[in-house]
Protein backbone atom coordinates (compact mmCIF):
# COMPACT_ATOMS: atom_id res chain seq x y z
CA UNK A 1 0.00 0.00 0.00
CA UNK A 2 0.97 3.74 -0.76
CA UNK A 3 1.57 6.13 2.20
CA UNK A 4 1.75 9.54 2.15
CA UNK A 5 5.50 10.99 3.12
CA UNK A 6 3.62 12.40 6.15
CA UNK A 7 2.84 8.15 7.40
CA UNK A 8 6.11 7.13 5.89
CA UNK A 9 7.31 9.70 8.38
CA UNK A 10 5.36 8.21 11.40
CA UNK A 11 5.53 4.78 10.63
CA UNK A 12 9.97 4.68 10.62
CA UNK A 13 9.84 6.04 13.40
CA UNK A 14 8.15 3.62 15.20
CA UNK A 15 9.65 0.33 13.81
CA UNK A 16 12.62 1.94 15.03
CA UNK A 17 11.79 2.66 18.69
CA UNK A 18 9.86 -0.62 18.59
CA UNK A 19 13.61 -2.27 18.08
CA UNK A 20 14.46 -1.99 21.43
CA UNK A 21 11.29 -1.74 23.10
CA UNK A 22 10.97 -5.54 21.75
CA UNK A 23 14.51 -6.27 23.29
CA UNK A 24 13.42 -4.65 26.57
CA UNK A 25 9.98 -6.75 26.27
CA UNK A 26 12.04 -9.83 26.61
CA UNK A 27 14.22 -9.09 29.53
CA UNK A 28 11.45 -7.86 31.59
CA UNK A 29 10.07 -11.26 30.83
CA UNK A 30 13.38 -12.93 32.52
CA UNK A 31 13.08 -9.87 35.14
CA UNK A 32 9.74 -10.96 36.75
CA UNK A 33 11.53 -13.72 38.68
CA UNK A 34 13.74 -11.32 40.34
CA UNK A 35 13.08 -9.54 43.90
CA UNK A 36 13.85 -6.21 43.01
CA UNK A 37 11.73 -6.17 40.18
CA UNK A 38 11.86 -4.57 36.65
CA UNK A 39 10.25 -0.95 37.34
CA UNK A 40 14.12 1.00 36.98
CA UNK A 41 14.13 -1.01 33.85
CA UNK A 42 10.75 -0.31 32.25
CA UNK A 43 11.04 3.20 33.03
CA UNK A 44 14.33 3.62 31.02
CA UNK A 45 12.97 1.69 28.54
CA UNK A 46 10.40 4.18 27.85
CA UNK A 47 12.90 7.05 28.09
CA UNK A 48 14.88 5.43 25.27
CA UNK A 49 11.71 4.80 23.43
CA UNK A 50 10.94 8.12 23.54
CA UNK A 51 14.68 9.90 22.81
CA UNK A 52 14.54 7.22 19.49
CA UNK A 53 10.71 8.63 18.23
CA UNK A 54 12.10 12.85 18.85
CA UNK A 55 15.36 12.16 17.13
CA UNK A 56 13.44 10.47 14.47
CA UNK A 57 10.75 12.63 13.85
CA UNK A 58 12.66 15.87 14.42
CA UNK A 59 15.26 14.80 11.66
CA UNK A 60 12.25 14.15 9.10
CA UNK A 61 10.37 17.19 10.10
CA UNK A 62 13.00 19.77 11.60
CA UNK A 63 11.18 22.38 13.62
CA UNK A 64 7.90 21.03 14.64
CA UNK A 65 7.09 20.65 18.09
CA UNK A 66 7.31 17.70 20.23
CA UNK A 67 5.05 16.69 23.19
CA UNK A 68 5.78 13.36 24.70
CA UNK A 69 4.98 11.51 28.08
CA UNK A 70 8.97 11.47 29.64
CA UNK A 71 10.40 14.58 28.44
CA UNK A 72 7.15 16.86 28.49
CA UNK A 73 7.07 20.20 26.17
CA UNK A 74 9.79 20.63 23.58
CA UNK A 75 9.22 23.89 21.74
CA UNK A 76 10.04 23.65 17.95
CA UNK A 77 10.37 26.71 15.69
CA UNK A 78 7.12 25.96 14.10
CA UNK A 79 4.59 26.52 15.98
CA UNK A 80 1.84 25.58 13.73
CA UNK A 81 3.18 21.57 14.31
CA UNK A 82 3.24 19.31 17.10
CA UNK A 83 3.83 15.99 17.67
CA UNK A 84 2.26 14.23 20.70
CA UNK A 85 3.91 10.57 21.30
CA UNK A 86 3.21 8.17 23.90
CA UNK A 87 6.77 5.83 23.59
CA UNK A 88 4.98 3.38 26.02
CA UNK A 89 1.45 3.41 26.23
CA UNK A 90 0.53 0.38 28.72
CA UNK A 91 3.36 0.27 30.74
CA UNK A 92 2.20 -1.39 33.92
CA UNK A 93 1.26 -4.50 31.13
CA UNK A 94 5.02 -3.81 29.75
CA UNK A 95 6.08 -4.28 33.53
CA UNK A 96 4.20 -7.75 33.80
CA UNK A 97 5.39 -9.07 30.59
CA UNK A 98 1.71 -8.49 29.15
CA UNK A 99 2.02 -7.71 25.54
CA UNK A 100 -0.67 -5.47 25.51
CA UNK A 101 1.23 -1.88 24.74
CA UNK A 102 2.17 0.06 21.99
CA UNK A 103 3.60 3.11 20.76
CA UNK A 104 1.51 6.31 19.74
CA UNK A 105 1.87 8.80 17.81
CA UNK A 106 0.03 11.94 16.57
CA UNK A 107 0.45 14.95 14.16
CA UNK A 108 -1.64 18.31 15.79
CA UNK A 109 -1.71 20.91 12.83
CA UNK A 110 -2.77 24.01 13.66
CA UNK A 111 -4.78 22.62 17.23
CA UNK A 112 -6.00 19.94 14.91
CA UNK A 113 -5.37 16.12 14.78
CA UNK A 114 -4.66 15.17 11.60
CA UNK A 115 -2.75 11.87 11.76
CA UNK A 116 -2.33 9.08 14.27
CA UNK A 117 -0.20 5.98 14.07
CA UNK A 118 -0.69 2.77 16.80
CA UNK A 119 1.56 0.27 16.90
CA UNK A 120 1.66 -2.71 19.07
CA UNK A 121 5.42 -4.32 18.33
CA UNK A 122 4.81 -7.83 19.81
CA UNK A 123 1.36 -8.22 17.82
CA UNK A 124 2.96 -6.21 14.52
CA UNK A 125 -0.50 -4.41 14.67
CA UNK A 126 0.07 -1.20 13.11
CA UNK A 127 -3.31 1.21 12.98
CA UNK A 128 -2.60 4.03 10.68
CA UNK A 129 -5.01 6.69 9.64
CA UNK A 130 -4.85 10.63 8.18
CA UNK A 131 -6.91 12.77 7.79
CA UNK A 132 -9.55 12.73 5.53
CA UNK A 133 -7.53 9.50 3.79
CA UNK A 134 -9.23 6.49 6.13
CA UNK A 135 -7.83 4.63 8.81
CA UNK A 136 -6.12 1.18 7.94
CA UNK A 137 -5.03 -2.23 10.26
CA UNK A 138 -1.72 -3.33 8.14
CA UNK A 139 -3.29 -1.71 5.03
CA UNK A 140 -6.11 -3.16 5.49
CA UNK A 141 -9.05 -0.49 5.84
CA UNK A 142 -10.87 -0.80 8.88
CA UNK A 143 -14.28 0.51 10.15
CA UNK A 144 -16.16 0.82 13.19
CA UNK A 145 -18.45 -1.76 14.42
CA UNK A 146 -22.25 -1.14 13.33
CA UNK A 147 -24.28 -2.32 16.51
CA UNK A 148 -26.76 0.36 17.87
CA UNK A 149 -27.55 -0.99 20.93
CA UNK A 150 -25.83 -1.11 24.22
CA UNK A 151 -27.46 -4.87 25.29
CA UNK A 152 -25.36 -5.78 22.51
CA UNK A 153 -21.97 -3.99 22.53
CA UNK A 154 -19.09 -4.63 24.52
CA UNK A 155 -16.79 -1.60 25.74
CA UNK A 156 -13.58 -0.82 26.72
CA UNK A 157 -13.24 1.03 29.78
CA UNK A 158 -10.55 2.24 32.26
CA UNK A 159 -10.03 1.41 36.02
CA UNK A 160 -8.84 3.63 38.56
CA UNK A 161 -6.14 1.99 40.36
CA UNK A 162 -3.62 2.73 43.53
CA UNK A 163 -2.92 6.61 43.57
CA UNK A 164 -4.78 7.02 40.05
CA UNK A 165 -8.01 8.34 39.21
CA UNK A 166 -10.94 9.10 40.70
CA UNK A 167 -12.36 5.53 42.69
CA UNK A 168 -15.71 7.26 43.14
CA UNK A 169 -16.42 8.22 39.59
CA UNK A 170 -15.44 4.95 38.08
CA UNK A 171 -17.59 2.68 40.37
CA UNK A 172 -20.60 5.09 39.73
CA UNK A 173 -20.13 4.43 36.13
CA UNK A 174 -18.93 1.35 35.40
CA UNK A 175 -21.92 0.09 37.96
CA UNK A 176 -24.40 2.40 35.69
CA UNK A 177 -22.60 0.65 32.87
CA UNK A 178 -22.63 -3.74 34.17
CA UNK A 179 -26.84 -2.97 33.59
CA UNK A 180 -26.60 -2.02 30.23
CA UNK A 181 -23.95 -3.71 28.15
CA UNK A 182 -22.98 -7.11 26.99
CA UNK A 183 -19.82 -6.80 28.33
CA UNK A 184 -16.76 -4.50 29.57
CA UNK A 185 -13.33 -4.89 28.86
CA UNK A 186 -10.26 -3.53 30.60
CA UNK A 187 -7.01 -4.08 28.85
CA UNK A 188 -5.22 -1.38 29.98
CA UNK A 189 -4.06 0.65 26.89
CA UNK A 190 -6.05 3.48 26.17
CA UNK A 191 -4.26 3.88 22.09
CA UNK A 192 -4.80 0.10 22.12
CA UNK A 193 -8.51 0.33 23.30
CA UNK A 194 -9.19 3.30 20.65
CA UNK A 195 -7.71 1.20 18.18
CA UNK A 196 -9.81 -1.66 18.65
CA UNK A 197 -13.00 1.02 18.45
CA UNK A 198 -11.78 2.16 15.52
CA UNK A 199 -11.45 -1.81 14.07
CA UNK A 200 -14.33 -2.84 15.27
CA UNK A 201 -13.21 -5.19 18.29
CA UNK A 202 -14.75 -3.17 20.72
CA UNK A 203 -18.73 -1.26 19.88
CA UNK A 204 -16.83 1.87 22.02
CA UNK A 205 -14.74 3.03 25.16
CA UNK A 206 -14.83 5.41 27.88
CA UNK A 207 -12.23 6.98 29.90
CA UNK A 208 -10.92 9.24 32.27
CA UNK A 209 -7.90 10.47 34.14
CA UNK A 210 -5.99 10.14 30.69
CA UNK A 211 -3.02 12.38 29.25
CA UNK A 212 -3.17 14.21 25.53
CA UNK A 213 -0.63 11.09 24.29
CA UNK A 214 -3.01 8.26 25.24
CA UNK A 215 -5.58 9.30 23.19
CA UNK A 216 -4.45 11.60 20.60
CA UNK A 217 -3.37 8.60 17.64
CA UNK A 218 -6.56 7.28 18.75
CA UNK A 219 -8.93 10.30 18.29
CA UNK A 220 -7.97 10.18 14.64
CA UNK A 221 -7.94 6.75 14.24
CA UNK A 222 -11.41 6.27 15.21
CA UNK A 223 -12.97 9.14 13.29
CA UNK A 224 -11.07 8.05 9.92
CA UNK A 225 -12.87 4.79 10.95
CA UNK A 226 -16.27 6.45 10.39
CA UNK A 227 -16.82 6.59 14.51
CA UNK A 228 -17.25 9.47 16.81
CA UNK A 229 -14.96 10.89 19.94
CA UNK A 230 -16.10 13.20 22.49
CA UNK A 231 -15.33 14.18 25.82
CA UNK A 232 -17.69 12.14 28.78
CA UNK A 233 -19.75 15.09 28.42
CA UNK A 234 -20.19 15.15 25.39
CA UNK A 235 -17.88 18.24 24.18
CA UNK A 236 -14.50 18.39 22.33
CA UNK A 237 -12.42 18.77 24.87
CA UNK A 238 -10.68 15.69 24.79
CA UNK A 239 -6.87 16.63 25.26
CA UNK A 240 -7.70 19.55 27.77
CA UNK A 241 -9.87 17.17 30.07
CA UNK A 242 -8.01 14.25 29.62
CA UNK A 243 -10.93 11.94 29.27
CA UNK A 244 -12.80 10.18 25.97
CA UNK A 245 -15.88 8.65 24.88
CA UNK A 246 -15.57 6.74 21.95
CA UNK A 247 -17.76 4.80 18.87
CA UNK A 248 -19.82 4.55 16.41
CA UNK A 249 -22.57 7.64 16.24
CA UNK A 250 -25.21 6.13 18.56
CA UNK A 251 -23.16 4.14 20.62
CA UNK A 252 -20.97 7.06 21.81
CA UNK A 253 -24.26 9.24 22.47
CA UNK A 254 -25.48 6.01 24.62
CA UNK A 255 -22.04 5.89 26.61
CA UNK A 256 -22.41 9.85 27.04
CA UNK A 257 -26.10 9.33 28.46
CA UNK A 258 -25.26 6.62 30.93
CA UNK A 259 -21.88 8.41 32.25
CA UNK A 260 -24.15 11.29 32.96
CA UNK A 261 -27.02 9.25 34.54
CA UNK A 262 -24.44 7.91 36.70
Amino acid sequence: MHHSALLNVMIAAARKAARSLKRDFGEVENLQVSLKGPANFVSAADRKAEETLYVELSKARPGYGFLGEEGGVREGADKSHRWIVDPLDGTTNFLHGIPQFAISIALEREDALVAGLVYNPITEEMFIAEKGKGAFLNDRRIRVAGRKQLREAVLGCGLAHLGHGDHATVKRETSAMLGEVAGLRRFGAAALDLAFVAAGRYDGYWERSLSAWDIAAGIVLVREAGGFVSDCDGGDAMLDKGEVAAGNETIRKEIVRVLKSA
